[in-house]
């Protein structure tokens, strides 16, 4: 198990589960299983689901992670900050919508 420090954390592009766990001293799959059941708040499990697979994604945020080892982070607060993520989405959904309701009707007006 490879000991990583918070600096080193910062400084890495892509956390994968693995990092996750030898940072936290933990089982990979307690990781990934613990953001899938949001009880790891550490960042993001995505569901990825299309008609050939069944998959999961995670988004790991580097100061989440450090906070959540040194007991610094809440769930309230990761919460609230999902909340306004969910939010965020949702608005970005319907502009997408709008988006592209605009634009098939450009191409139906050029036909």
């Amino acid at each position: 198990m490879v000991k990583y420090t918070d600096e080193e954390i910062r400084n890495i592009h892509k956390i994968t589960c693995k990092i996750a766990a030898d940072y936290l001293g933990i089982a990979p799959m307690a990781v990934s299983i613990g953001m899938r059941n949001y009880l790891l708040p550490i960042g993001f499990a995505i569901h990825n689901e299309d008609k050939y697979a069944d998959s999961w994604s995670y988004q790991i945020i580097d100061e989440r992670l450090i906070a959540y080892k040194h007991g610094k982070i809440s769930e309230v607060q990761v919460q609230n900050i999902e909340k306004s993520l969910d939010t965020i989405i949702t608005k970005f959904q319907e502009m997408k919508k709008d988006l592209l309701f605009i634009l098939s009707e450009n191409e139906e007006q050029e036909i």
